[in-house]
């Protein structure tokens, strides 16, 4: 059955489709991420039992992005933004926050995908977050008269 192995997932759709049901009920989109897997980047001081949790509301995320392979926004965790990726093979499901309505996704469910060589995968590595550079402390109005 090598055509199966072909087939894309369909978690990276799932998740972009209940995140926009959920954003659109004005509910809050809670991601379950794996967070012993591969290339994920998050802050380690909030996983529990090898997981955490996080809110992907777009009220509580900047430059969110959801692509076939990964999952990349900012967030402040402590009053401190931290670029956060997940892969979609770490995503273990997506939910409500109010009233727990969501998926639970399959956890083998790459476990047979071998992806296309000349697919779009712009990202191979979890880059590092670069330290912005600080601004002059100056007001950026000026008066006119």
């Amino acid at each position: 059955m090598s055509e199966t192995t072909s087939i894309t997932p369909t978690r990276p759709y799932m998740v972009r489709a209940l995140y926009q049901w959920i954003e659109d009920n004005a509910l809050t989109p809670y991601l379950m991420v794996d967070a012993t897997a591969e290339e994920v980047q998050i802050p380690r001081e909030h996983v529990q039992d090898g997981r955490i949790v996080l809110n992907i509301a777009s009220r509580a995320t900047g430059n969110m992005s959801m692509g076939n392979d990964y999952i990349n926004f900012s967030a402040r965790f402590g009053g401190v933004s931290q670029e956060i990726w997940v892969p979609l093979t770490a995503v273990l499901g997506i939910y409500a926050k109010e009233n727990s309505q969501g998926m639970f996704f399959d956890p083998n469910e790459y476990d047979n995908y071998v992806p296309e060589e000349d697919s779009d995968i712009t990202v191979k590595t979890v880059p590092t977050a670069a330290p912005k550079p600080k601004r002059d402390n100056k007001a950026g109005l000026k008066v006119l008269k």
